[in-house]
C-alpha cells in the first residue's frame, strides 16, 4: 500500500497535516477508486436479482466486492472495509456471503498516485458452532422462496450471508474480537478475529423490524431496513453505540433517531440513550450512514439524502458530543463536512476545482488524524448510478481536509 503509507508517515502527509490548520475549506487530499465489477472468488451469487445498469446475473463461482458500508484500519497501513448484506434485500441475497475485505488504496494526491485499491484478503463471518438461535439459510437446501439448492459451501462451513444478516458496521473490540450491528433485528453479532460467530445475537428489547426471525405474529416496532446502519466504538474499547438508521413506528417525532449504548463488558444494554434529530428534509428522504467515535465522548455522524448524481442535495457530517444536549433532548450538530461541496484545486479527483460525493448512499467515515477524514460510499452494486448515469457506481475512497481540528 505504497501511497496510502505516504499519506501517514512520508514527508507529503507531515506537510498536508501541518498545513490543516492553515485550510480555509474541506479539501479533497486523496483519491481511490474501486472498479464496479470487482469480484472476489466464493459461491455464485446475484441468481435472486434481475439486470441493471448493464449488468446481467448471475456472477458465477464469484462475489461482488461491493456495498462498503464500515470501514476499519488495518495492518501495515491497509483498511478493513465491510460490505452490506450484498443486494439490498433479505429476499434476493441469501446467495451473498457475509464477508470483510482487506483493501490496500494507493490513493492520488496532488504529487501523484494511481488512485487504485488493490484487494488483499477477506474473512467470512460464519457459525460452525450453532451460536445463532434461529434457522439460517446455511440449514436449508434451497435458498428461501426458491429451488435453487444452497451452494454446498455455504452448507458445510455454516457461511453467513445476507439473508440471514444485513450487517452495516464493524468495530473491533480490544480483545481483538468484532462487533457488528445489523438491520434485520436488529442485532449485534459478536466473532472472532476471523468471523466465527462467539454468541447468539444481541437483541434491544422493544425494538423489532418486520424482518426479525422471533417477530412471529407479532407486531414490528421500527420500519423496515431502518436497524443499526451506525455503531461507534468509544476509544477506551469499553462500550458500543449503535444508532437506528430510522425512528420507532409508535415514534411522534419521525425525524427522532435513537442512540442506545451497550456494555462491552456486561454485554448488555445500560439503559442509557441519547437522541439524534435528521434535517428537515423537504422530499429529500434523509437518513444515517454511520457512525464513529473521536473520542470516548464524541462521535461523527453521516447524515444524507436518498438521492444520487445531479439530484444529489445532501449529503453532511456532523460532529456530535454526548454532553451537549438542546433544550429539545437532542444532541447539537455541528457540520464538519458538505461531500458535495469539497474544494478540489489540485483536481485529485479528476472532476475539477469542486468534488462532489454523489452517492446515494454514503457509510462509512474514519478519522485519519484530527483533521483529516477518510469517507467510502456503498454502491450498491449493480443498482446505483450516481457517478454516470447507466453505469454501475464504483466504490471510491476518498481523503478530505477538515478545516477546523476536531477536537481541541
Amino acid at each position: 500500500m505504497k501511497r496510502l503509507s505516504a499519506l501517514f508517515c512520508s514527508t507529503l502527509l507531515c506537510v498536508l497535516l501541518s498545513m490543516s490548520s492553515l485550510a480555509q475549506a474541506q479539501t479533497l487530499i486523496g483519491f481511490a477508486r474501486l472498479p464496479a465489477d470487482t469480484f472476489a472468488p466464493g459461491p455464485t451469487s446475484g441468481q435472486l436479482i434481475a439486470p441493471a445498469n448493464g449488468v446481467i446475473p448471475p456472477f458465477i463461482d464469484k462475489q461482488p466486492v461491493q456495498g462498503f458500508s464500515a470501514v476499519l484500519r488495518g495492518p501495515n497501513g491497509d483498511f478493513w472495509a465491510m460490505p452490506d448484506n450484498g443486494f439490498g434485500a433479505k429476499d434476493n441475497s441469501a446467495d451473498y456471503v457475509l464477508r470483510v475485505y482487506r483493501i490496500s488504496p494507493d490513493l492520488r494526491t496532488k504529487t501523484g498516485g494511481s488512485a487504485t485499491i488493490a484487494l488483499k484478503s477477506f474473512i467470512e463471518l460464519r457459525d460452525p458452532n450453532h451460536k445463532i438461535d434461529f434457522p439460517i439459510v446455511a440449514d436449508g437446501a434451497v435458498y428461501p422462496g426458491t429451488a435453487i439448492p444452497v451452494d454446498s459451501d455455504i452448507r458445510d462451513r455454516r457461511l453467513l450471508t445476507g439473508g440471514d444478516f444485513d450487517i452495516e458496521s464493524i468495530r473491533q473490540a480490544h480483545d481483538g474480537t468484532l462487533w457488528f450491528g445489523e438491520e434485520f433485528g436488529p442485532f449485534l453479532i459478536h466473532t472472532d478475529a476471523t468471523g466465527v460467530v462467539l454468541d447468539a445475537p444481541y437483541r434491544l428489547n422493544g425494538v423489532m423490524s418486520p424482518q426479525n426471525p422471533f417477530l412471529g405474529t407479532g407486531t414490528p416496532t421500527l420500519p423496515r431496513s431502518k436497524g443499526f446502519e451506525g455503531m461507534a466504538i468509544t476509544p477506551n474499547g469499553k462500550l458500543l453505540y449503535p444508532l437506528l438508521e430510522g425512528p420507532l413506528i409508535a415514534d411522534t417525532d419521525q425525524r427522532r433517531l435513537i442512540i442506545n449504548q451497550f456494555d462491552l463488558t456486561t454485554r448488555q444494554y445500560t439503559g442509557a440513550q441519547w437522541f439524534y434529530r435528521l434535517e428537515a428534509s423537504s422530499g429529500t428522504g434523509q437518513s444515517i450512514g454511520d457512525m464513529t467515535a473521536v473520542t470516548d465522548r464524541t462521535f461523527l455522524v453521516i447524515e444524507r439524502d436518498s438521492f444520487e448524481g445531479d439530484a444529489a442535495v445532501f449529503k453532511k457530517i456532523y460532529l456530535v458530543d454526548l454532553d451537549e444536549v438542546d433544550q429539545d433532548g437532542f444532541l447539537v450538530k455541528k457540520e464538519v463536512a458538505d461531500l458535495l461541496h469539497l474544494k478540489d484545486p489540485a483536481n485529485v479527483g479528476g472532476f475539477g476545482p469542486t468534488f462532489r460525493f454523489p452517492f446515494t448512499t454514503i457509510e462509512s467515515v474514519l478519522p485519519l488524524s484530527n483533521t483529516t477524514l477518510a469517507v467510502l460510499n456503498d454502491n450498491n452494486y449493480p443498482f446505483s448510478a450516481g457517478r454516470t448515469p447507466g453505469q454501475p457506481d464504483p466504490d471510491e475512497f476518498i481523503v478530505i481536509r477538515l478545516d477546523q481540528p476536531l477536537s481541541r
